[in-house]
């Protein structure tokens, strides 16, 4: 695995954080970031605890081929609960906000300033059939990428 870079670096105070190669879901990952893209790092933080307990949806814009509607999106209507990404990116989060405060930033005044994610590398796998075949089992793996800045008022 090679070292991956920061997408981008913003001016003034900011905090960092950078989850490589998740086994998550890379459509889920990468609607779960524009949807936390612009938000304060405490009520994202609450968002995503809301999407792992089935509470509130994330709106799919861009994947949203044979996906339903769900309640309570604003503005939307096609959505999903992916609990799995869910967890890896509020990791990402949590160490973003720690490496906040390690930098001494006040974590209530922190905001998203970018959320985005890479293509990780796919791991090889294959699932063996009848008569002596094989069908390729690939997983895709995701690197997610958070960067807080501090808010002025």
């Amino acid at each position: 695995m090679g070292r991956l870079n920061y997408s981008l670096t913003p001016a003034g105070r900011s905090s960092r954080a950078m989850g490589m190669e998740l086994h998550i879901s890379p459509k889920h990952a990468h609607e779960i970031c524009r949807t936390l893209k612009g938000m304060r790092a405490n009520l994202a933080r609450a968002y995503l605890e809301d999407v792992i307990a089935l509470k509130r949806a994330i709106p799919f814009k861009r994947y949203r081929r044979n996906v339903a509607h769900r309640h309570g999106l604003v503005g939307w209507d096609a959505g999903r609960y992916p609990e799995k990404a869910a967890k890896a990116v509020l990791i990402v989060l949590d160490n973003a906000l720690a490496n906040a405060e390690y930098k001494g930033m006040e974590s209530e005044k922190m905001r998203i300033f970018h959320a985005g994610t890479k293509k990780g590398r796919t791991i090889q796998g294959w699932m063996p059939r009848a008569m002596g075949r094989a069908t390729p089992k690939n997983t895709e793996t995701v690197s997610v990428e958070m960067v807080l800045t501090e808010v002025k008022s």
